[in-house]
Formats: structure tokens, sequence, C-alpha cells
């Protein structure tokens, strides 16, 4: 069940939800989604993409996507990922979904302790996922687009089974990076993949 947050401290603010998808992966980008719910259109169902099989996150995908007054996501690469670090890149992928909107709300919920810098007022939420509805929106486009990506990656790379794994440090994926070495999509900056270029 949802713990809502009490948005009446929101009043008169056109909300718009933040979350990202792919901090923890050792290949593919990472993403991040804005969406900005319709209050006319509730959606049943959303809280943390975590929490809801993937079935289910790819139904209510859809009914976002469908329902929303404006969403809108974004990523940043695997180059990017290492030059930058995870934590900016996330903050970057975060800020280029905001300014992605068709609207510009007047402030951003952003899942987690920090927010990125951007022109939109934002505000962190810890655990904002599993409390705010568009928090959880975002957080369920952001997964379901991360996932769509590592699957259209998996059809080039076929031997690192992204497939099963989603690009995470698995022992499955280990086991194909000691075989078959990295590939342009694996994020050189993590630690396991660090030591095979050594």
């Amino acid at each position: 069940m949802q713990e809502s947050l009490d948005l009446f401290a929101y009043d008169g603010e056109l909300i718009c939800g933040v979350d990202e998808a792919g901090r923890g992966p050792l290949a593919g980008p990472v993403m991040a989604a804005a969406v900005i719910l319709d209050p006319d259109h509730p959606i049943d169902g959303l809280r943390d993409s975590k929490k809801l099989s993937e079935a289910r996150r790819d139904v209510l995908a859809e009914e976002i996507k469908k329902y929303a007054l404006a969403w809108s996501v974004a990523e940043c690469s695997e180059q990017e990922i290492d030059e930058l670090n995870i934590l900016q890149a996330t903050m970057l992928a975060m800020r280029r979904a905001v300014e992605g909107l068709a609207i510009t709300p007047t402030l951003a919920l952003i899942d987690g302790n920090r927010c990125p810098v951007m022109s939109v007022r934002s505000e962190a939420i810890v655990k904002g996922d599993d409390k705010v509805a568009a928090i959880s929106a975002a957080s369920i486009l952001a997964k379901t687009a991360r996932d769509h990506a590592l699957y259209q990656l998996h059809l080039t790379y076929p031997q690192y089974a992204l497939d099963q794994h989603k690009g995470y440090p698995t022992a499955l994926h280990l086991e194909r990076l000691r075989e078959h070495g990295i590939a342009p999509i694996h994020r050189k900056s993590y630690a396991p993949v660090k030591a095979l270029l050594k």
C-alpha cells in the first residue's frame, strides 16, 4: 500500500515526479523519467517499480503515457557515466527528463536525498517512489525504458545474456565478462569492468 505524502503542502503547484533506473548495472545507460499526472485521470496501482512485476510495470507504463498531462524519459550514456561519475550522470539524466516535459512544472519532486541543478524548483523525498504517485509513475517509466534498452542491446551483444540480468553485476554477467571481455556498452569506471581492463 502506498504511503501517500500530504500533497496539500504543495497546493497550487504543478508537480512533476522524477526518478531514475540503472545506477547499479555494469552495462547500458542510466535512465530518468519525469511525469506530471492528471488529477482527473488517476491511475490505480502506482508504486515503487521495484515492487511490481515486469508485466505489471509494462501495463502501468502504457497507462501513464496515455493519461499523464506530460511525461519524458532521458538518459546518460555509458561514456557520460565514466566521464562524470554515476551520481552526476544520474543528476544530468534527471535534469534532461524534466527539461524534456511538454509542460513546465513549478516544482519537481525527486526520489532520493539529492536534487539535480536545474531551472525548475525541486525537493528531494527519500523513498518518494512509494509516497508520491507522480514519483512512482516516473519510477515505472524509467525502469521500463531501461529494461527495453537492455533488451535491444541484447540483440547486438547476445553473448552477455543482458536479457537475463539487465546489465547488473550478477554471477552470470561477471562470468560472461570474463569469457568475452568488455564491450562498448560496459561502464569502464565500475570496479568489475575496470579490473578486466587491467
